[in-house]
Order: structure tokens, then sequence, then C-alpha cells
């Protein structure tokens, strides 16, 4: 019998302080993602959610306690640069596109480093770009597409090099309502095509809802978290 597949996210008692102890946006922390799952991770604000999405997105490292992600402990990556790159894809509220830079190769320059040719990069930009409905605005710069389109194109770019997981930090906070449907069903289509584990920070129920699952903080710890 082969042994059970390690989940995609498991948090251990995370605890991050900062200013040597008085401020602890987390205070043991503990949570489970199965592979493949949607989570929203929500709570109020100040609770500590986006801390740990950037601690798991190897952003910051834990003062205390584990993290893993497909059963390997972040703490005894050498290289998490390449995890990054290779296995974690992001998309915040505000983007962080580069205005200077068409749409193209805002999603291009996320493959620098991966020892993919210019065509292959270019190619696979184009691919994403088809699959989030702007191949039409390849050549057009952020500022000049709406905010449901920067969004979008902030998701092309985060799956640019086929991550296994997805960590979105209010991905719909800067957008309208219909706006939002258009990502959330974005999200949705992506990993039923692609087999992504997404977890998502939101603050908004609505938002959280689009999710499998909805895991709640408060105070810097896990207050519920129901099974899948």
């Amino acid at each position: 019998m082969s042994s059970p597949q390690p989940p995609a996210i498991e948090a251990i008692d995370v605890v991050k302080t900062f200013d040597r102890g008085v401020l602890r946006p987390l205070d043991g922390a503990s949570l489970t993602v199965a592979k493949g799952e949607w989570v929203a991770l929500t709570g109020p604000s100040g609770c500590g959610k986006s801390t740990l999405l950037h601690l798991i997105a190897a952003l910051d490292v834990p003062t205390f306690g584990r993290i893993l992600v497909n059963g390997r402990d972040l703490s005894r990556i050498s290289d998490l640069d390449g995890y990054r790159r290779r296995e974690v894809g992001l998309v915040f509220q505000l983007h962080n596109l580069l205005p200077m830079l068409s749409a193209i190769q805002n999603v291009e320059v996320a493959m620098l480093g991966t020892g993919r040719s210019p065509g292959e990069q270019r190619d696979r930009a184009m691919e994403l770009l088809r699959a989030v409905g702007l191949e039409k605005r390849a050549k057009t710069r952020p500022p000049a597409l709406s905010g449901g389109e920067r969004q979008r194109l902030a998701t092309a770019r985060a799956l640019a090099n086929r991550p296994s997981l997805l960590l979105a930090d209010e991905p719909t906070g800067s957008l309208d309502s219909q706006a939002s449907k258009g990502v959330l069903g974005l999200l949705g289509a992506i990993r039923a095509e692609t087999g992504l584990t997404i977890l998502m920070v939101t603050h908004d129920p609505a938002v959280a809802a689009a999710a499998d699952r909805i895991i709640y903080m408060r105070d810097g710890r896990v207050v519920d978290q129901p099974a899948g």
C-alpha cells in the first residue's frame, strides 16, 4: 500500500513576533490544506492571516513553529528563491505589476532565471494571456488596463512557472463586485483544469464562500478549521 500524500500546506504552532516580541501577529497558528483544495483564510483585520500567508510564501520566516509545503520543511530549504519561483504563485491586492512593461512582458519577467529561452517565455506568456482573456491586450501596459484586467494579468504572471500552490492575498479587495466574480471564476476554472492548490486571504464573506473550505483566524491563531 502506498503511503498517503503529505498535505499541500501544514503550519504547526507558528509564532511570529516583531520589535523584540512586542508585536505578535501570529501566536501559535496551525492549519492544514490538502493538495488540490481551495481554502479561504479569513478573520478580522490584524488577526494574522496575511502574515501567515507571507510565511508560507517564504517572504519571511517564523519566530517559532514549522511550515511544510508538499511535505518539505521551509526551514530546511536552502534555495528559497528557487522555491518561490518554482512552487509558489503569488497574487496580491495591489497587483505589483511593472507599469513600464506591457502585459506580456509582465508575465515573461516571472520566468527570468528559469532556463527557458526567450521564445519559450513568449509562448508561455501568450498561452496564459489567452487563458485569462487578455490576448488582445498583450502589448498594453498596466496603467491602461481596468482593475479586473490588472488582477487577471497578475494571476497569469503568478502561474507562469506552473506552481503547485497559489497564494492570493485579498485578490479582489480593490475590485467591484462584477470584477470580483470574474477573478473568482478564473481561479476556479484554473484549479479545475490544473489541480492547483489555492490559499486565499480575504475579509469578505462573499469572496470566502467561493472556496471549498473557510478557515477562521482571530488574535494570531486559527479558531475554526472545518474539515474539507
